[in-house]
């Protein structure tokens, strides 16, 4: 019984009413999560969202994957540049508003080189774009999506980086729904998305996530919770492995995509994590 996540429903119906929205939620346990269900609760949760930063919890998994191959290195150091190619055959390059970045470590850095493993943490921690571009131009996008597939999500994808308008254009996006984020995110708690040493390393780079306006709100202050949150216009997400000491941990995404503003969005995926710690006993 979820009474909690239960008593919002009528202000979540209201929400999207009219059809200009959608709000979904998975919570339920860290085992169901990387079985592919079924969740405690779910809302909605095959609903495909624009999955703004959220996808580049993905992005890390598929790193960290190559590190283990010998692909790659985290140590490897790569030059902070404002420059990559397209993935629409003949677009040429795109850049990104560097001036709109989250990160200042990583753009006063530009022409300098830094280690991939150092661009992957402020990827997370501090939700840089330009980091994550550099990521991805170096992992590739298909890897990124084998991490999708292999952790079982149905729906989501990774088209493209952060600003490749001319793939925009095309309709190539970035995809993810509440379930496919509950499979990642369990996935990496149960040291099956990767070796068991990396998911344990990637579980603290996303536990010094530094942006806690959303989900980790929702949370007793203090509460250990692994998350990776995502924004823009409309859109307000929040995918979190939380672990409460002494309690078994349990997985908790939200998904929403409404006319809210970016306030009011933060406050309603906090309202939902709220009423999903409240009802944290159904999840384990």
């Amino acid at each position: 019984m979820t009474p909690e996540l239960d008593a919002l429903t009528p202000e979540l119906d209201a929400l999207v009413a009219d059809g200009t929205g959608t709000i979904s939620v998975w919570a339920g346990s860290v085992q169901a999560g990387a079985a592919g269900g079924p969740a405690a609760y779910a809302r909605d949760a095959d609903a495909t969202h624009y999955a703004a930063s959220t996808m580049k919890a993905a992005v890390l998994v598929a790193l960290y994957r190559q590190a283990e191959a010998g692909v790659l290195s985290l140590d490897e150091e790569i030059e902070i540049r404002n420059e990559f190619p397209s993935v629409w055959p003949g677009a040429g390059d795109f850049s990104i508003d560097a001036t709109d970045d989250n990160d200042d470590e990583v753009t006063d850095r530009l022409g300098q080189r830094v280690a991939l493993g150092w661009l992957a943490e402020r990827m997370i921690v501090r939700s840089s774009n330009l980091a994550t571009n550099l990521v991805i131009s170096r992992v590739g996008v298909d890897p990124v999506n084998e991490v999708w597939r292999s952790v079982g999500a149905r729906h989501s994808v990774t088209g493209r980086g952060i600003e490749d308008a001319a793939a925009r254009a095309e309709g190539v996006t970035n995809l993810v729904t509440a379930a496919d984020l509950a499979a990642l995110f369990s996935a990496i708690a149960n040291g099956t998305a990767a070796s068991a040493d990396s998911c344990a390393a990637m579980l603290r780079i996303l536990q010094a996530q530094e942006y806690r306006e959303d989900l980790p709100a929702g949370l007793p202050p203090g509460t250990p919770v692994a998350v990776k949150n995502g924004w823009v216009t409309g859109v307000r997400h929040g995918a979190a492995v939380v672990l409460p000491v002494g309690e078994p941990p349990f997985t908790l995404v939200v998904c929403t995509t409404t006319l809210l503003g970016e306030a009011e969005g933060a406050a309603l995926v906090a309202r939902i994590a709220a009423a999903a710690w409240r009802d944290r006993k159904a999840f384990t």
